[in-house]
């Protein structure tokens, strides 16, 4: 039982009270595979650019995270900045540069499509309709949207 995650790949700068990291990784879809990883295969479609760290890929493998989904585009990979308050429940985006996700259109791999679970992680309506339109049929779909 394989779980499908679409959504935003992204390296993130996170500023705390007390520190602040850059050039980490991001995005809904990265950290949705990532939990799904300890219970179940995963199947990952997002888009980065050329500056994604190889790193990373070898990250998800590592957690039997399959990438085979995962576009690779000329241009630089989505970005986020944002910064948490004391109480880390409150956060500001400081900054957003959608870059190559600003194009992205979901291609599932045709091992992909017959997969029974779909997470549909931050990505417009219209992207979830088109990759629901090229799945056979999942058994169980989470839709989850954000404006940016």
């Amino acid at each position: 039982m394989s779980v499908l995650v679409v959504g935003s790949i992204a390296i993130d700068t996170v500023r705390t009270p007390v520190e602040e990291h850059s050039d980490l990784l991001g995005g809904s879809a990265s950290y949705a595979a990532l939990g799904a990883s300890f219970f179940s295969p995963v199947r990952l479609v997002g888009i980065v650019g050329g500056d994604f760290p190889e790193s990373e890929f070898q990250f998800w493998k590592s957690r039997k995270i399959d990438s085979e989904g995962v576009q690779r585009a000329n241009g630089k990979t989505f970005r986020w900045s944002g910064e948490y308050s004391w109480d880390l429940n409150t956060r500001e985006t400081r900054s957003i540069a959608l870059n190559v996700f600003e194009d992205f259109k979901p291609v599932l791999p045709e091992s992909y499509r017959e997969t029974d679970f779909v997470l549909l992680a931050n990505i417009a309506p219209s992207l979830q309709a088109h990759v629901l339109d090229q799945m056979k049929r999942p058994r169980f779909v989470v839709a989850d949207t954000m404006d940016l």
